[in-house]
């Protein structure tokens, strides 16, 4: 999310999360006030190779709950920042790129630093790059931390969405796919999300 009108459209959709993208290098920066949303939406702060002061700043001036880290951050960094956050109840998502092939291996570092993983098409930008990945892929998730699924998700994929969550449910495991994770597919232009499109999404997705 980038603009406040748009922002405040898109929270009487009454969405889990809302993201604001703090990396300077794309058009989705943000840089504005947050305006005044319900407080069951979790305010969530993207970064990208950020130092713990930045985020801890952010966290500080925007209210944050949840903090996404999408610049290949180190296991060693995301147990900081939890130590650091040991006191609140801010999320920590850690993101990984997957393309054709996945090593799931990596996660094991991980897995007791954050709270949630998310899986995002490798492209050539840090998100928003408008493609999906196989998330046949993700068939073989060794973990039992939820994830978040991103990546080119529009309407389109609706029907691939339902039978990808049937499958967890079908293996008993229906609370591993968390949530989904949408973004360019729904946008106008960068940061500007389409109400009506979003609107469509949440009418089919329940």
């Amino acid at each position: 999310m980038k603009y406040p009108e748009n922002i405040q459209d898109i929270a009487a959709l009454n969405p889990d999360y809302m993201g604001f993208i703090f990396y300077e290098k794309t058009p989705r920066f943000f840089n504005t006030e947050i305006p005044k949303i319900q407080n069951s939406i979790k305010k969530t702060g993207v970064f990208v190779k950020s130092k713990i002061a930045e985020i801890l700043d952010k966290i500080n001036k925007y209210d944050l709950n949840a903090i996404q880290l999408h610049g290949g951050e180190s296991a060693e960094f995301c147990a900081e920042l939890k130590l650091v956050l040991k006191e609140t109840s801010i999320e920590i998502i850690k993101v990984f790129s997957v393309k054709s092939e996945f090593d799931f291996n990596q996660l094991a570092d991980f897995e007791d630093h954050v709270d949630y993983f998310l899986f995002d098409t490798k492209g050539k930008h840090k998100g928003g790059n408008g493609e999906t990945f196989d998330w046949t892929l993700l068939k073989e998730y060794p973990s039992e931390k939820p994830f978040f699924l991103s990546g080119g998700i529009g309407l389109e994929q609706f029907e691939d969405l339902k039978k990808f969550y049937m499958y967890f449910n079908k293996i008993g495991k229906q609370d591993l796919l968390y949530a989904v994770d949408v973004n360019s597919a729904f946008e106008s232009e960068p940061g500007l999300k389409d109400i009506e499109k979003l609107r469509q999404f949440v009418d089919v997705m329940m």
